[in-house]
């Protein structure tokens, strides 16, 4: 009896020597390792990210894409607390990690011993942190951190934009920062999203995008040029479908890409439209009564204005010419015409009512106004109001342009744009008549059935191409370098879709023309997408005497 006693004592206190062993392992042998790692935890847990919202996409059926989500990474870091030989563990991950992808003050980080958690790579790759967990380099750790990821890659990568690496809770540019707070739970953008990490659902439909920026790649690889825009729009409800733009990026390794790749040039670059502002010029004098579609002028082949000279594209004389020739031939002198009947203060007012002096109200960050300075500066001359007829000498963003060739497509009245699906259309104010919107509307249908490029079998097409040369910024006047546009819309009296389309600086400075082919595939692809039935359907038969 007396041995099994003795023998019980033996067992327990030699478990009690293993567990007290085991806790001075875990204390004080590693008590570093345990410190940092808890240290890391608390670091991460207590940044928003965890808790922060994602964004997402959309296609026609309504299925959620996810574009912005929270996901692990692996985290290399270290407890320079456990670090014996500094200057051998900066040898072993060098060979290890290679010491460009290490902070370059490494050794000074290893010097501060109080420390338990300093982190080497933020976001390692999964081979970099298997290689450190079998190296098994004391001090040096590997962890798993939430950080932000998108499964998207580039597309969309300007709208959607990113969060800081190394301040998880702060959106950079686009959705992430228009709509940072309600992401993150707190209120102040007007979203309708949540109060604790707010889902936001974008209008941009994910196969709509993925088409344009297909398109606009080819169009700025044939063309050598700068970079390229494509916008699609619901014009009755202002949704924005597509963004597309380049150079875009890769938000989940933002930091290798240049300032100007985040850019939106959609809202943030401004350019001089050239005839796509035709249309405009159109729709205000009709709105006015200044004209008729049966007005006729005498087209000489000049126009000599405060000692300055105004010419068609071509060159040439038209000699008398009504108001849809001017647009389906795209006439210079045509549209300096129809703002001389209508008359300067009035032609501006219309600009103005067009949204030419303010932003769209759109839901992204640094949005920025146009110029209208050739207009209301003091000693305006009447040149400067004729060549602005045609899109010289004022200037818009992408996304103006869009808004106010909307406003004649939904029928004279705009609306404002937005990429929160769950906000509501809101209108802006009727810009001009229903009558004189859907005139100038099948104005545009010429442009369209006389250039051929754009139509579609089975549809009305609107359309306007547009070629403007690149201002001298440094001594006046312009360069050889233009921007090809072309903006249209389908079916023409009742459109599903406004798209612009423009190429930056194209080499060797052609005509809009080469653009139109890439816009009417785009305008191709949503009409089928949509399925939406044809409007100009025309059965083949033999003609009839």
């Amino acid at each position: 009896m007396g041995f099994r006693i003795s023998l019980l004592i033996g067992v327990f206190c030699f478990l009690y020597a293993l567990l007290g062993f085991k806790l001075y392992n875990i204390q004080l042998d590693k008590g570093g390792y345990y410190s940092a790692k808890a240290a890391s935890l608390t670091e991460w847990s207590s940044s928003s990210v965890s808790n922060r919202g994602s964004i997402y996409l959309t296609d026609s059926s309504g299925s959620e894409i996810p574009a912005a989500i929270n996901r692990y990474y692996p985290q290399i870091y270290a407890a320079p607390k456990d670090i014996a030989d500094a200057s051998s563990t900066i040898t072993k991950l060098d060979d290890i990690l290679g010491s460009g992808n290490l902070p370059s003050n490494m050794p000074q980080i290893f010097q501060n011993k109080k420390s338990m958690y300093s982190i080497l790579i933020n976001r390692a790759t999964q081979a970099q942190a298997d290689a450190i967990d079998s190296a098994k380099i004391m001090g040096v750790y590997v962890n798993d951190v939430v950080g932000r990821y998108y499964p998207l890659g580039s597309l969309a990568s300007q709208v959607i934009g990113y969060v800081s690496k190394n301040s998880p809770e702060n959106g950079i540019y686009g959705a992430e920062k228009y709509y940072n707070n309600a992401l993150n739970g707190s209120s102040g953008n007007g979203s309708s999203a949540s109060s604790f990490g707010g889902d936001i659902h974008l209008t941009i439909d994910r196969n709509i995008q993925s088409q344009a920026e297909y398109l606009l790649g080819e169009a700025v690889a044939k063309y050598q040029a700068a970079g390229g825009t494509f916008i699609v729009e619901d014009p009755s409800t202002g949704k924005i479908l597509a963004l597309a733009n380049l150079p875009d990026f890769d938000p989940n390794s933002y930091w290798q890409y240049p300032v100007s790749s985040f850019l939106d040039p959609t809202i943030q670059n401004v350019f001089e439209p050239g005839s796509i502002m035709k249309p405009i010029t159109m729709a205000s004098a009709l709105d006015a009564g200044a004209v008729q579609t049966s007005t006729q002028y005498y087209d000489s082949g000049k126009l000599v204005l405060n000692g300055q000279t105004i010419m068609d594209w071509d060159h040439k004389a038209h000699g008398w010419t009504d108001m849809t020739t001017v647009i389906a031939d795209s006439l210079n002198i045509g549209a300096a015409f129809v703002e001389g009947k209508l008359g300067n203060a009035a032609f501006l007012n219309y600009l103005q009512k067009f949204g030419f002096s303010e932003d769209t109200g759109i839901d992204l960050p640094g949005e920025v106004i146009g110029s209208m300075r050739q207009l209301t500066r003091a000693h305006s001359e009447q040149i400067d109001y004729a060549t602005a007829s045609f899109g010289q000498g004022i200037s818009a963003t992408p996304m103006r342009m869009v808004e106010a060739i909307s406003a004649i497509a939904n029928h004279g009245v705009m609306m404002r744009p937005f990429i929160d699906a769950d906000q509501s259309p809101k209108e802006v104010r009727r810009v001009v008549s229903a009558t004189a919107a859907d005139e100038t509307a099948v104005m545009m249908e010429h442009d369209v059935m006389h250039g051929k490029l754009a139509e579609i079998p089975g549809y009305t097409v609107a359309g306007k191409s547009g070629t403007a040369q690149v201002p001298d910024l440094k001594t006046g006047g312009y360069t050889n370098q233009v921007i090809d546009s072309y903006i249209g819309f389908a079916p023409a009296l009742n459109p599903k879709f406004v798209a612009l389309i423009v190429l930056y600086k194209p080499a060797g400075a052609p005509l809009s023309g080469i653009v139109v082919p890439y816009w009417q595939q785009l305008a191709s692809f949503i009409l089928n997408y949509y399925n939406v039935p044809p409007d100009n359907y025309q059965p083949s038969s033999s003609t009839s005497q």
